[in-house]
């Protein structure tokens, strides 16, 4: 018999974050969270994206035994704003067993009835900045810290269950000898010309700061006609600069201004820290700290984690000149792989920034939706 309870406690809250530890033991493409981190993200005291929706936690056991967990979460911004009567599941995680999902994701619907919402789609987070989406292809490639990972049967159990696809998004790599630097170089002199802009590198995190909320509104102009979108409030903005900006390379943050030192494009890459997460298992101490530090400096891999263009200048060539920065840095630290964050397949805008790169679809991942009953 499967049993349904609801987190309430630390205890309860920490078996809910190790769980997946366990189903993913010795996998080699599973990439851990910090346990601490992941515990502190849940807590509606720390992370201020709790202002704008609820989450509330489950736990499936069987026979006194963990066996699935998932997050019921309701972004109200979205359901009384957006107009989108939406119940999200995130965090999800099971057994091979259709049955645990099945009544994990029962009590999701029924949260979803009790609050008047029309379907459910998952997995997702709370909004654009957290992870999303199961994977369905690629499972033979690592993660990164920014993505879950999965087994090939949670694909199954929700199609079993009447689930059907919502949208999908491609991840990318491509090798970073494949970038033109020449090229890049050539038309980003065209394009500062041409429009006035300027290009701003930073070697100190102190320069980025002043910065950050003007980037976040470039985010939100250039990523809010996706379906996807829902807004990032100025909380969420002062919990993300404090929890990210600090342990950014400098150096892997590009920005472009106008004339007027208006922000009108951004990037932001991080190292690959997948290798010193797996080798860490989730601890920072007594070493999982200096894994991370030695990855930040020394990592041959970046993955691009967010990047924008105002609407005001997209299909002007604008994204040359970042591209151009990267290309110094990148050359300096003998960087070999690129890697791509999730993006949606519909997404035409972002395909043509990157075409010119020969890029690899690695893996590919969907979000499922089901009306509710």
């Amino acid at each position: 018999m499967i049993t349904i309870k609801e987190v309430h406690t630390k205890s309860e809250m920490k078996q809910f974050v190790l769980f997946p530890f366990s189903i993913y033991k010795n996998n080699d493409f599973w990439v851990p969270p910090i346990i601490k981190d992941e515990i502190a993200n849940f807590d509606a005291n720390e992370n201020p994206v709790f202002q704008n929706a609820d989450g509330r936690f489950f736990l499936a056991y069987r026979n006194n035994k963990i066996v699935g967990r998932v997050i019921a979460i309701i972004n109200w911004y979205e359901v009384n704003n957006q107009n989108i009567k939406k119940m999200r599941f995130g965090w999800f995680d099971v057994i091979d067993d259709v049955e645990v999902t099945k009544a994990l994701l029962n009590k999701v619907n029924q949260i979803g009835k009790e609050n008047n919402l029309a379907y459910i789609e998952g997995p997702v987070g709370f909004n654009n900045l957290d992870k999303t989406g199961v994977l369905i292809d690629g499972f033979n490639h690592i993660g990164t810290m920014i993505t879950w990972y999965n087994h090939p049967y949670y694909k199954d159990h929700l199609e079993q269950l009447g689930f059907v696809k919502e949208k999908e998004y491609l991840e990318n790599k491509f090798k970073f000898k494949n970038v033109d630097a020449t090229y890049y170089n050539r038309i980003s002199n065209i394009i500062k010309r041409r429009f006035k802009l300027k290009a701003l590198d930073f070697t100190k995190t102190k320069d980025i700061l002043p910065y950050v909320d003007e980037m976040f509104e470039v985010f939100s102009a250039s990523y809010s006609k996706l379906s996807t979108f829902v807004p990032i409030s100025d909380a969420q903005i002062a919990f993300f600069k404090k929890k990210y900006i600090s342990f950014i390379n400098p150096e892997y943050i590009k920005f472009v201004v106008d004339e007027n030192n208006k922000l009108v494009a951004f990037a932001i890459v991080m190292p690959s820290f997948s290798k010193a997460l797996q080798k860490s298992k989730g601890k920072l101490f007594p070493f999982g700290i200096l894994r991370l530090l030695h990855a930040r400096k020394y990592s041959k891999d970046v993955t691009f984690y967010l990047i924008g263009v105002h609407p005001a200048y997209q299909n002007k060539g604008v994204h040359a000149i970042i591209f151009d920065q990267f290309t110094k840095t990148f050359n300096n630290l003998g960087i070999e792989n690129c890697i791509r964050t999730p993006e949606l397949e519909d997404n035409e805008a972002i395909k043509k920034i990157w075409e010119n790169f020969n890029p690899e679809t690695h893996k590919r991942r969907r979000t499922y939706r089901k009306e509710i009953q």
